[in-house]
Parts: C-alpha cells; sequence; structure tokens
C-alpha cells in the first residue's frame, strides 16, 4: 500500500466540506492500494452554458482527486504542492455523475506525477489528466 496516512473516506470528505470541493458536489468515493476515486455531479455547478460538463471543472476535480492522493502518499512532516496540471477532454458529458481515478505513475522523494481518468457512468473516458506534485519539507 502506498499510503502513509490512516483516513477514511468519512475524514477524508469532511475535510474537504466546506470548500470548492463541496461546493462542486465532489465526494471522495472509494480507493485501493495504490488509487483513489471522486465522483462529481454533472449540474448546474459543474456545466458550461451550453449544458456540457466545463472543462476547467474537469480539471478541478482532477487536481483535486491528485492533490489529496499525493497528500495521503507523503510522510506526516511533508507537504505536496501543485507544479503543473493538464487535461485532455475526449467526450463530453451532459448529466449524471463522472468518477475521477487518480493512479501514480511515479512517487519519487520530490516529485509525484499522478494520472487522472475520468470516466461518466456508462464507464466510457472523458477525461485524462497528468498532475505534477511538489513534495516538501514542512
Amino acid at each position: 500500500m502506498i499510503w502513509q496516512k490512516n483516513f477514511t473516506l468519512e475524514n477524508l470528505n469532511q475535510l474537504c466540506s466546506n470548500s470548492a470541493v463541496s461546493h462542486l458536489g465532489i465526494e471522495i468515493s472509494a480507493f485501493g492500494e495504490d488509487w483513489i476515486e471522486a465522483t462529481m455531479p454533472v449540474d448546474h455547478r459543474t456545466t458550461q452554458p451550453f449544458g456540457l460538463l466545463h472543462g476547467g471543472i474537469s480539471v478541478a476535480l482532477a487536481e483535486t482527486i491528485g492533490s489529496l492522493a499525493g497528500y495521503l502518499a507523503i510522510e506526516e512532516n511533508k507537504i505536496s504542492v501543485g507544479l503543473d496540471i493538464n487535461a485532455h477532454h475526449l467526450r463530453s458529458v451532459k448529466q449524471g455523475i463522472v468518477t475521477a481515478k487518480a493512479t501514480p505513475i511515479s512517487l519519487n522523494r520530490n516529485i509525484h506525477v499522478w494520472q487522472i481518468d475520468i470516466r461518466d457512468e456508462q464507464d466510457k473516458l472523458c477525461c485524462v489528466s497528468r498532475l505534477t506534485l511538489s513534495i516538501l519539507n514542512l
């Protein structure tokens, strides 16, 4: 298992309450030995004026789950900060729930790289994102 911190889904969602994360309806929904997932509704909070999932909101979802994954995978006396994120929007989504799954590409001492795949309710890939984090001492 890559996780360095003890956590539950309940305490992760509590950590994200009263923030942009909860405002967008993002919920941490599942995790495994080397992955973590979050869901987000496609609704009035997350669509652009034409009724499609907003690309920037997809990036916010990817950064949310990727940054959280980085935080959970480092020691207590360290913090992770974002260096770079990119996203490729592959399929539009008009309604329902999207799920973002973060998996590590590289977990080095000073740099993490996370792959975040966002899928719709039919398990179709909608967006792929890559997040690079810098690991710093407190």
